[in-house]
């Protein structure tokens, strides 16, 4: 079968996150959303159909979670990723920044500290700070490409015995980097020496494009496995972020008894009816559309780099490894934040997230995301063009 990503789903009146609060986010309602990580391509039916059937039944009472999740899931990971997982380390959890909170609170006090590596998706310094814990600063080396590398030797400089968490962005969010597994087991030893717990995020991680692989982080090390928990779901892949269908992998008993106790203890690890449904029909049935999708997005990316190239050469697309998010270096214009921001939004009338919200290392960047049709993307790129005047 063939699918159509370039047919324009009209969301008016579906309350969706990208277009209702524009007005409150970017003061204006007239823009261009391609801001939120979420595709503007309709979810695949054989999800709907799923879903459409357990509506037949109309009663919507207390369910058991099937057996048949854990089953896809497992099966999902080792086709994909390489990576023999058992069922004793999987469990629901009510989405990945719930997650996170929910870790930071189940693993460290107070007067404890979490390090995230800037820039990096906001809620990895939002989450730990609004639950009052301090957080560190590892920023990432900018290379000359407009991508990034760990900084180890940053990284021993600013660790000390309070560190107890690492957030890591495996695909990373916002510059769509695959981590090579060189990277991550020399994270994996630095934090194992220190009895620091690595929460790898890899909500990104079946995204991967133009030949590259993700690598899971537990995988790596028998020392990622016991000091990891891994956070996945299908709803980026396949455009259910609406339709909660989150999980976790923790290999290491001591951590995963004390968090899955946490969780089951106030019930946070039930899935809602709809979301094993989803998730099921979306790994055992979405390959095909998967990989279509991926072509087109790589397309997309591939646009968005001829379109600059040509048109507006001193903004620079970082390409991405994984993911539908594409890193805009606009430091060429030599603009404030303040400039840039207003160039994007009240001029061109566009709505992409500014980099300096996923912190230092940020400046000067905007985050695009290019997961919608390409009359769509067109129409971004050109409002840019004729704002810019370059």
């Amino acid at each position: 079968m063939t699918y159509n990503f370039d047919k324009i789903i009209d969301r008016t009146g579906s309350g969706d996150l990208k277009h209702e609060v524009l007005e409150e986010r970017y003061g204006r309602s007239d823009l261009l959303p391609l801001w939120v990580a979420d595709m503007d391509f309709e979810t695949p039916a054989f999800i709907t159909e799923s879903l459409r059937q357990r509506l037949n039944h109309s009663l919507f009472g207390y369910t058991v979670v099937p057996a048949e999740l854990w089953e896809t899931i497992i099966q999902w990971i080792k086709d994909h990723h390489q990576w023999t997982i058992r069922k004793e380390w999987l469990t629901y959890i009510p989405g990945i920044v719930k997650g996170i909170g929910m870790a930071v609170n189940v693993f460290t006090k107070e007067d404890e500290k979490v390090i995230i590596q800037p820039p990096v998706y906001h809620p990895f310094r939002l989450t730990p700070k609004g639950n009052g814990r301090e957080v560190v600063y590892n920023p990432l080396k900018l290379r000359e490409d407009g991508s990034y590398d760990m900084d180890f030797e940053q990284l021993a400089e600013v660790t000390d015995e309070k560190c107890r968490l690492l957030i890591l962005s495996n695909p990373h969010n916002p510059a769509g980097i695959c981590w090579s597994a060189e990277t991550l087991r020399r994270l994996a030893h630095f934090c194992y020496e220190r009895n620091i717990i690595v929460i790898s995020d890899e909500i990104h991680s079946d995204m991967a494009l133009f030949g590259y692989r993700h690598t899971p982080f537990a995988r790596v090390s028998e020392e990622a496995a016991q000091c990891s928990i891994t956070f996945g779901a299908p709803s980026k892949t396949f455009n259910i972020a609406g339709i909660v269908s989150s999980y976790a992998i923790v290999p290491n008993d001591s951590i995963r008894r004390k968090f899955y106790t946490w969780l089951e203890a106030n019930e946070l690890n039930d899935p809602p009816l709809f979301s094993p449904l989803a998730t099921i029909a979306a790994y055992q049935q979405g390959e095909e559309w998967r990989q279509q999708m991926l072509r087109y997005v790589e397309d997309n990316i591939r646009y968005v780099e001829d379109y600059c190239r040509t048109r507006i050469p001193l903004i620079k697309p970082v390409r991405p490894e994984a993911s539908f998010l594409v890193w805009l270096d606009c430091r060429a214009l030599e603009l404030s934040h303040d400039e840039l921001i207003d160039r994007f939004v009240n001029q061109a009338h566009l709505a992409l997230n500014d980099g300096a919200m996923f912190g230092p290392g940020g400046e000067g960047f905007m985050r695009m995301n290019v997961g919608t049709p390409r009359s769509i993307l067109h129409e971004a790129l050109e409002r840019l063009y004729h704002t810019l005047g370059i």
